[in-house]
């Protein structure tokens, strides 16, 4: 029984760790988000003649922010289904 106990504590530590890694991982993509168009924004306003280049390269910066939190998604997946704590834990009790 203390096994199962055991196995339900690294459960919901793992849910409370996944939560937490996508959680952040959208609340700072917003924030780069924003702090990149507001960015774009005042670049154009000051050059409107290289608006056309400015925009490029948010793009590219916006690809590289999602691309962070797709790690995080993967990771948080990972964790989820292939739980290599719950997998320790029954490695240790011997199933």
């Amino acid at each position: 029984m203390e096994i199962a106990n055991l196995l339900a504590q690294v459960n919901g530590s793992t849910v409370l760790a996944v939560g937490l890694i996508l959680g952040l991982g959208g609340a700072g993509t917003a924030i780069g988000f924003g702090l990149l168009g507001g960015k774009l924004l005042e670049g154009v306003a000051r050059q409107p003649e290289m608006a056309g280049m400015l925009t490029g390269r948010m793009f590219l910066v916006a690809g590289l922010l999602d691309a962070v939190t797709f790690v995080g998604i993967g990771i948080g997946m990972y964790f989820t289904f292939a739980n290599p704590f719950a997998a320790a834990v029954k490695a240790a009790a011997g199933g």
